[in-house]
């Protein structure tokens, strides 16, 4: 079995502190690996070589470090295929989403090659009688990024390809679970110029977390997971003083309005519900039909489509619809929660919870569930069950499908489907959801633009990617400098006014 490590200061470290996480194959259900747990001490040397490389990479001529960035986005394309192998086989999505993954951070890093007009700053000439004004972004220093199971290669590569492109050094906790890209992206990068101890990889569990948010060194936090775990990094790193950004869960909704292409709409939701095996915070989890008669339609076109997904490992084939879930208690959970579905009155007019695969019968494969008349108050509705589940709520109006979605405590992304350029403007401008869609299921904005939620899926003022991350990366200070042409006016003790 493979041991793994931590990469830190441009080497595999073995860990030290006995502790191990086991990395499953899902499609198998083996374990086919140890991650390491590192202890505040293996932190501590992490954080020390950050310390010393990034005042160097910091002076180093924006420009310069763009040409980095080139050279890592064509040593990912090259190893695209072993990056999306590795990632399939820790993880379990199929090998197309696999590579989607890769990509989506890909262009991240494309648009951080942009860090020398992103770090520019601003200059007044002339600001008084001699004063010229000019601010200037200044990287942190070493900053850090913990990162969840789902995006091993995609939300790294959103955290630290915006920090590294702004002169800080980035200390990566990836998810324990699929550990394995995370580290390959630090060698990649590295191949690519980046400096020894600008980005390094430290494998960890809570003991881990609490190490990044209590280390005086480390300047800034970002996170992706679950709500409780985010509000307790926000918290607790705000407390020690340190930037922070968290990202938590979702429930999406996606409306459909009775005059909706009920193809496209079919389409979408199978694509946004059960792609990556529902594992996905901008999984498209709740349909609402407006309307008994959309609901009726769209129940009937959906129930063949889920009937007909194809569920199997990535080493199928690319006509895999969804691969395994993560680990075996992600799958008694999904299964737990669909149990209480039925118990609590939903109709389940397609059940997965019995799905076996001849040959991976150990596998933590999962059947697509479909779910009609859930309502408000059931579990399934309330919680985020992140696997290949869609629940149908059906409403009446317009303006109850809308006050579903803004009483909701989450929200992360949220579709509508309509030919109404009223009803859509309308739904964009009103609803309390930080990305939506307008006939579009995964509304995740592209890499120039940020990407964040509101309510309980987001904590802190500033996006992911796009403009916002050179905000949260960087501090900005402003000098005011007075050039005398000589001294003849002497010293002046009062403050200096406009005249």
């Amino acid at each position: 079995m493979q041991e793994l490590t931590h990469y830190i200061n441009g080497e595999h470290v073995k860990g030290t502190s006995g502790r191990f996480a086991d990395v499953y194959n899902p499609a198998i259900g083996e374990v086919t690996a140890k991650t390491p747990l590192a202890t505040a001490a293996e932190l501590d040397k992490a954080v020390q070589a950050a310390e010393a490389a990034q005042p160097g990479w910091a002076a180093t001529n924006p420009q310069r470090r763009a040409r980095v960035l080139m050279k890592f986005v064509d040593l990912l394309n090259r190893d695209m295929d072993k990056l999306a192998e590795v990632l399939s086989s820790q993880h379990g999505k199929t090998f197309p989403d696999a590579k989607g993954d890769v990509v989506r951070g890909l262009e991240v890093v494309e648009y951080c090659i942009g860090a020398p007009e992103l770090l520019k700053g601003e200059y007044t000439d002339g600001a008084g009688p001699g004063i010229d004004m000019y601010s200037m972004r200044q990287p942190l220093g070493v900053t850090a990024g913990i990162t969840p199971f789902n995006f091993p290669a995609m939300i790294p590569m959103w955290m630290f390809a915006p920090a590294i492109a702004a002169g800080n050094a980035f200390i990566l906790k990836p998810s324990e679970r699929d550990p394995s890209v995370p580290l390959m992206l630090a060698e990649l990068f590295e191949e690519a110029g980046l400096p020894k101890g600008i980005l390094q990889v430290v494998n960890g569990d809570k003991e881990a977390v609490d190490a990044i948010i209590a280390h005086d060194t480390i300047q800034s936090i970002g996170f992706v997971g679950s709500t409780p775990i985010a509000e307790y990094i926000y918290g607790n790193g705000c407390a020690a003083g340190k930037r922070v950004q968290c990202f938590g869960g979702a429930k999406n909704h996606a409306i459909i309005m009775p005059d909706a292409d009920m193809d496209n709409v079919v389409d979408a939701l199978i694509g946004a519900g059960y792609g990556a095996a529902g594992e996905r915070c901008m999984a498209l989890s709740v349909a609402v039909p407006v309307g008994k008669e959309t609901a009726d339609r769209l129940i009937e076109a959906l129930i063949p489509r889920v009937e007909s997904l194809k569920v199997g490992p990535y080493t199928a084939g690319d006509d895999v619809d969804l691969g395994p879930v993560i680990t075996p208690e992600a799958k008694a959970r999904i299964n737990g929660l669909v149990d209480s579905g039925v118990e609590q009155g939903a109709k389940l007019v397609v059940d997965g919870r019995n799905f076996s695969l001849q040959g991976y019968e150990n596998g933590f494969f999962v059947g697509p569930s479909l779910f009609d008349n859930v309502t408000p108050d059931m579990d399934i509705y309330k919680q985020e069950i992140f696997g290949p589940v869609l629940s149908t709520v059906r409403t009446d109006s317009y303006e109850e499908a809308l006050k579903l979605v803004k009483d909701n405590e989450y929200g992360n992304g949220t579709a509508i489907f309509t030919r109404d350029g009223d009803t859509a403007r309308d739904f964009a401008s009103r609803v309390n959801v930080g990305m939506v869609g307008v006939n579009v299921p995964i509304p995740v904005p592209l890499a120039y633009h940020t990407f964040g939620g509101w309510k309980k899926s987001a904590f802190g003022d500033l996006n992911q990617h796009g403009p916002d991350a050179f905000k949260f990366y960087t501090r900005t200070k402003t000098v005011t400098s007075r050039w005398p042409s000589g001294a003849k006016e002497g010293a002046n003790f009062s403050i200096p006014t406009m005249e």
